[in-house]
Formats: structure tokens, sequence, C-alpha cells
């Protein structure tokens, strides 16, 4: 009798530990069951936020390279400011080119110009055409400084919002402007021959 019932109740365990295991297993297999919909959905939803990611970087690289493409450096306004007061000072000076001009026109008017002709007549075709040319040259010299300078001066206008001139470019541009806007004053002057006429031959 007592041996039935030892073996009735091993019977059991074993049932129930059999059952036990299967309970744990099929828990196991229903938690790391995945549906193929499922997978796909966070594949697509990874590979999203990775294209989204780099289409960020991109933009963010694009725009820092167009900003820094359409940064002006400020030379080339710097370098007209030069040449504007550069060309103004010519103006005032006569500068090479006047020189040669008026030595050529001496020249023609020596050669043109007979030994019999009247004094006054010689005066203006040796000295005054010479003169004239002079001034004509020095007045190209001038108008070309005020437009330079005016240009320089007007740039930022057009340029990029919010960025300043250097204080340097504008004095050297009103310099230059300003040295354009006598030189053409006093080339108009001796052109008209209201500022150091030609003599008289009385």
């Amino acid at each position: 009798m007592a041996t039935k019932t030892q073996e009735g109740v091993e019977a059991g365990t074993a049932a129930g530990t059999e059952t036990h295991s299967d309970e744990t297993t099929a828990g196991v297999g229903t938690a790391e069951e995945v549906t193929p919909a499922e997978a796909a959905e966070v594949d697509a939803t990874g590979q999203d936020a990775s294209e989204q990611d780099a289409v960020e970087e991109e933009a963010a690289g694009t725009e820092q390279s167009a900003s820094g493409a359409k940064t002006p450096s400020g030379v080339g306004q710097g370098a007209g400011a030069v040449v504007s007061a550069a060309l103004g000072f010519v103006s005032l000076s006569g500068g090479w080119i006047g020189t040669v001009a008026g030595a050529r026109e001496q020249l023609v008017g020596q050669l043109r110009t007979s030994s019999t002709a009247s004094v006054a007549t010689q005066i203006k075709a040796v000295y005054g055409n010479a003169w004239h040319s002079t001034a004509l040259w020095a007045g190209l010299f001038a108008l070309a400084a005020l437009l330079t300078g005016v240009v320089v001066l007007a740039r930022p206008a057009f340029g990029t919002p919010g960025r300043a001139q250097a204080p340097w470019i504008k004095s050297v541009a009103w310099a230059g402007v300003s040295l354009g806007v006598i030189g053409l004053l006093l080339a108009v002057l001796k052109y008209s021959d209201a500022l150091l006429a030609l003599p008289s031959a009385g």
C-alpha cells in the first residue's frame, strides 16, 4: 500500500514538473516572437531617421558653405579706394601722360606754325594747345578718381546687408573723391583759360 502511494506521488511530481516546463517554454516562445510587419516597421523607422539626419547634415553644410562664399573680404573695395586716391593725386600733379601729351602738342604747333606767323598765333599754337592738352588729361584723371571713389562708397548698399565697410576704406575713398573734385575743377579752369591764361602778345 505504501509502495503504491509513493509511486503516485512520484508520478504526480513528474507530471507537474513536465507541465511547468512546457508552460515556461511556451511563454518564452510567445515573448520572443515578432511578426514580419512589426520588423519591417522598425526597419523603416530606423531608415527614415537615418535619412533625415543625413539630409539635415547636408543642409547645414550647404548653408555654411553658402554663407562663407557670400561673405565679401573687402579687398576689392580697399583696392578701389587706393586707386581713387592715386588717380586724384595724378590729376593734380599732371602725370606722365599729361606731360607727354603737352610736349607732343607743343612740337606739333612748332611744326605747323610758320616763322612768318604773328606772335599771338605762335603762342597759341606752340603753348596754348599744349596747355589745354595737359588740362584735358588732368580732367580725365580727376573724373576717373571721382567715379571710382563714388563706386567704392556706394558698394556696401548693394552688398551683404548688415556688413559695415572698413573705416580706412571710407577714409581713402573720400580722399579720392575730394581730390577728384578739386582736380576736375582746376582742369576746367585751366582749359577755359580762367586760370593761368596765356599771356597776350600786345
